[in-house]
């Protein structure tokens, strides 16, 4: 009697213990943030503004335009591990002119469309930038005027900052030259070569 009596008792505690482990099993298992998920992604499309500062220098010319200049960006990035790149293209407004001896010299907007291709560490973005570039430079002498529009090219080196996953803070610098042209009021072919510096904010999609 005693050993039916054990067996009885193992046997319920065995579909007990038994019992207990489905129940645990069906209990929904904590959540664990899986660590890649905290890693800052650079990937795809993005828009943003941007507003610096320009100076630089007219070819064949003694004036030095500079001035305040903003505008607006958009782009597109493709990440593998830390290499980013990418394109971009912005188109500004800006407040550049000067004048020298009957001569002004005014570059009213310019843009440029860009690859961009760097190092990202996390939320950190170092790149370095080239492409092209286009704008007007407008010559004023004597009541009168003359624009013209060329292209040309660009290079620079910039550093972003995602703030959050949708939004970044960026730093840049071009050097941009737009090439020669004939100016009827000037008698020589003017360009247009010069320095940006500019602080910007991104939306990514």
């Amino acid at each position: 009697m005693t050993y039916a009596f054990l067996r009885s008792a193992g046997l319920a505690a065995l579909i007990a213990a038994t019992g207990a482990q489905a129940a645990d099993m069906r209990r929904p298992m904590p959540y664990t943030v899986n660590a890649p998920l905290n890693v800052f992604s650079w990937a795809g499309p993005y828009l943003g503004a941007n507003i610096g500062y320009q100076w630089g220098q007219v070819t064949n010319d003694p004036t030095r335009p500079s001035g305040i200049m903003g505008g607006v960006q958009g782009g597109y990035n493709w990440q593998s591990g830390a290499l980013v790149f990418g394109g971009e293209a912005d188109i500004q407004l800006t407040g550049a002119e000067d004048v020298f001896a009957p001569w002004k010299f005014t570059n009213p907007w310019f843009g440029t469309a860009r690859v961009r291709i760097g190092y990202a560490m996390n939320n950190v973005l170092f790149y370095g930038t080239a492409g092209l570039a286009f704008g007007t430079l407008r010559a004023e002498t004597f009541g009168l005027t003359e624009s013209h529009t060329s292209a040309g090219w660009t290079v620079g080196l910039g550093a972003e900052y995602g703030i959050t996953q949708n939004w970044s803070a960026k730093a840049e610098y071009l050097y941009v030259d737009l090439s020669n042209r004939d100016f009827s009021i000037t008698g020589a072919s003017n360009g247009y070569e010069y320095n940006v510096l500019r602080l910007g904010v991104n939306y990514h999609f």
